[in-house]
């Protein structure tokens, strides 16, 4: 079957009255391709002969990590993975790296140096779908020329809990934001002739315990919120793999999980890709059957399930001999679909790391959100001549996150702390800086300036210099990296008590947060200005300085919302965070039971879904970001699901704001749901018309295994944010029913 033919239309519209637009503008294009692929693949697998048809369906950690670690094959680059190829039937090999943020430093046994983007929470708050498939092209072309044709990119798990030490990965809280992002970075990917994932496959929420933790939630909760990310993605993006995940949902193991692999994504979306394990996540060899394609990193498991074992059962039980010719014809169709046979990667591939680090500098600077700026503190241009800079490693470097995801790019880190830590992963427990330092750029920038700096260790010292000073900046770092969550939202190593006593000796201090996540900022009122930098990437220090000085308008918006206290939050704490130790590897310890974490609490209202319903009011909300112009809505309207509204620039520069569409109100009561939005750039005094399209599963609820759109009256708002709405219009419309 084409992918996703039966998505032709994004959504089948069984009942009439919602007209679904196409996701993708060459759908058909697409589907005619990938169906040649698996007609193709079928082929292939008729030639097989027994032995080759469980060659493709497992492979190695292509990393010597510990004494495990089988003898890298000579065709392998040290990277994520490796599953050996066929060459007597033209099947390359796979040859795997992490991530979504660029090629990854593989513990620095590559030798080489790679183009870091920023966080993924800072290309969410661009909330530019050119601008995330250009980064997304961008990283996949490096790995291409290192040699890689797989990139274990796409992360699209939703911010559940602030804390989750993997949410600087990931791109947000809200499905439609994050899922049409996550499609558009997997599109440039594989726009280079090499596979992309889409990742952790699904309701991976949380570090803490995550091999064993048990997510328990209704259909209907997973399919209005993860899931959403998940199928809008795929849609858009057409990833040849999707990952599952290491923790449980319902009691079973996500990678040996039926509902999810088989009857969601394989029935209901009709993917006709292959589903790779988590690197140990696969339990059992029955993993074959309830969906699991491929088992990636055999050696972190406790047996190599899917070599002799599979070929076994297939070879007495003809069930299990159908589902591994699925397997392989499912790990085929992404070969052929993305030609990595005709179009084969190799080592030594030139890379343009000059006109690649512009990419990651434009994004960070449109990632970039203002949060404060009282009395136009900001920008500095011709404000300070005196100005004092402060702590987070800001003569150094800027900060990244650690895990799998991190890059480091030529001549290695500009400073590395260990945080120590044992096994085979303890080298990925360090924090490194990138080799960006925002005061060698500030200095740089703004030579009319004078630039002190002070480490911050000592806040006598900071406060005595500050009241010295027309201006401080203070730099303020939030570690974070997968295997670990955040213990509370509270900046670490005494930043918050540091900006504190700064802030009340000069009142013109302003704070740049290099965070993983949101913060609680109970210093807030006393400052100039904030500015959320989040992880900045390989030209982080030279984007800082440019939205500083003013070089660059501040035009990103909040993909996720900051709390006003972890009390407002669905789990004040995080589930087993008070009794686990925290560890990469994150299994349970022996004899522990699974690790229940009740995500009906929130259901499918996350973030400022959560808010809405019990009436919090944020730090600061989803969609809130400041600029230095002001901006205008007029004439909203609402014509069947789509909206049309007038945005004008209505101060002195030019500058990009983000039309965002909330649905507010419908037949069974108040809401709270991005369901379209659209980036504008102006000139100071331009206006422009803009149209919005509803996303029709945002406006539908999720009902008797179908999408249903009740008939009746809906309202809808324009908003500066997710709780400043401007202007409203209803719309009324007919009963529709959606395929899942």
């Amino acid at each position: 079957m084409a992918f996703f033919r039966s998505m032709s239309a994004a959504l089948l519209v069984i009942a009439t009255g919602v007209s679904v637009p196409l996701h993708h503008a060459n759908a058909r294009e697409a589907d005619n391709r990938e169906a040649a692929a698996q007609e193709r693949a079928r082929e292939t697998v008729r030639k097989m002969t027994a032995e080759e048809k469980v060659i493709l369906t497992h492979g190695i950690m292509a990393l010597p990590l510990g004494p495990n670690t089988p003898p890298m094959p000579e065709d392998a680059v040290p990277g994520a993975g490796y599953i050996a190829g066929i060459p007597r039937l033209g099947i390359p090999a796979l040859r795997e790296t992490d991530a979504s943020l660029g090629v990854a430093y593989a513990a620095g046994l590559r030798k080489d140096d790679a183009t870091a983007l920023p966080s993924g929470l800072a290309m969410a708050s661009s909330w530019d779908r050119a601008l995330v498939e250009a980064g997304g092209k961008m990283i996949g072309s490096e790995a291409r020329a290192k040699g890689y044709n797989v990139m274990l990119a796409g992360g699209v798990n939703l911010m559940r809990d602030p804390r989750n030490g993997r949410n600087f990965e990931y791109l947000g809280e809200d499905p439609l934001l994050a899922g049409v992002l996550v499609g558009h970075a997997i599109r440039g990917v594989q726009s280079n002739n090499i596979i992309s994932t889409i990742k952790h496959f699904a309701l991976n929420g949380q570090e803490t315990g995550r091999h064993f933790s048990d997510i328990q939630i209704s259909e209907a909760n997973a399919r209005e919120s993860d899931l959403l990310a998940f199928q809008i993605g795929i849609e858009i993006g057409r990833p040849g793999s999707v990952m599952c995940a290491y923790n449980r949902v319902n009691g079973e193991q996500a990678c040996a999980h039926n509902w999810l692999l088989n009857k969601v994504l394989k029935e209901d979306w009709n993917y006709p890709g292959f589903v790779m394990s988590d690197w140990g996540a696969v339990p059992n060899l029955d993993s074959a059957l309830h969906g699991l394609d491929q088992q990636s990193g055999e050696q972190l498991d406790a047996e190599v399930f899917f070599g002799s074992k599979l070929a076994d059962a297939a070879r007495k039980d003809p069930t299990w001999a159908a589902r591994l010719d699925d397997m392989n014809v499912r790990i085929l169709t992404a070969i052929y679909a993305a030609q990595l046979d005709k179009y084969p990667a190799s080592k030594g591939g030139q890379i343009d790391y000059a006109a690649n680090a512009q990419i990651a500098q434009e994004m960070a600077q449109q990632g970039m959100v203002l949060l404060r700026n009282q009395n136009n503190v900001l920008p500095l241009a011709a404000k300070g001549k005196n100005i004092l800079v402060v702590g987070g490693f800001a003569t150094t470097g800027v900060m990244s996150g650690a895990g799998s995801s991190q890059v480091i790019g030529a001549g290695g880190p500009a400073a590395t702390i260990p945080v120590g830590g044992t096994g085979p992963f303890a080298g990925f427990q360090k924090m490194n800086l990138h080799r960006s330092s925002p005061f060698a750029a500030l200095t740089t920038m703004a030579p009319q300036a004078t630039f002190r700096y002070r480490n911050g260790r000592s806040v006598s010292e900071a406060v005595a210099e500050a009241r010295k000073s027309d201006i401080v900046l203070v730099f303020a770092n939030q570690w974070a990296s997968e295997g670990f969550d955040q213990p509370d939202l509270a900046l670490p190593d005494g930043q918050d008590a540091l900006i504190d006593a700064v802030a009340a000796a000069n009142p013109n201090t302003i704070v740049i947060l290099q965070t993983g996540g949101p913060i609680l900022m109970p210093w807030l009122n006393k400052t100039a200005a904030v500015l959320q930098a989040w992880y900045p990437g390989i030209r982080g220090g030279e984007a800082i300085a440019s939205i500083l000085l003013g070089d660059s308008n501040p035009s990103g918006r909040l993909p996720i919302t900051f709390p006003a206290s972890e009390s407002q939050l669905p789990r004040p704490k995080v589930d087993g965070f008070d009794w686990l130790e925290p560890d990469f590897v994150g299994r349970a310890p022996k004899g522990a039971k699974p690790l229940l974490v009740d995500y009906d609490i929130e259901g499918s209202d996350l973030g400022y879904r959560w808010n809405a319903r019990k009436g919090h009011s944020a730090l600061f909300p989803f969609g809130f970001g400041l600029s230095y112009t002001r901006f205008e809505s007029s004439d909203f309207k609402m014509k069947g699901m789509t909206a049309s509204v007038t945005v004008r620039n209505i101060g002195d520069r030019a500058g990009s704001t983000v039309a965002q569409l909330y649905l507010t109100d419908t037949p069974s009561g108040p809401q709270r749901r991005l369901a379209g939005f659209e980036k504008v750039s102006l000139k100071p005094g331009e206006s422009r018309k803009i149209d919005i399209s509803v996303e029709p599963r945002i406006v539908a609820e999720f009902k008797d295994k179908h999408w249903i759109i009740a008939s009746g009256t809906y309202t809808f708002a324009i908003g500066e944010n997710a709780e400043q709405l401007v202007l409203t219009d209803s719309v009324k419309l007919n009963q529709s029913t959606l395929k899942p």
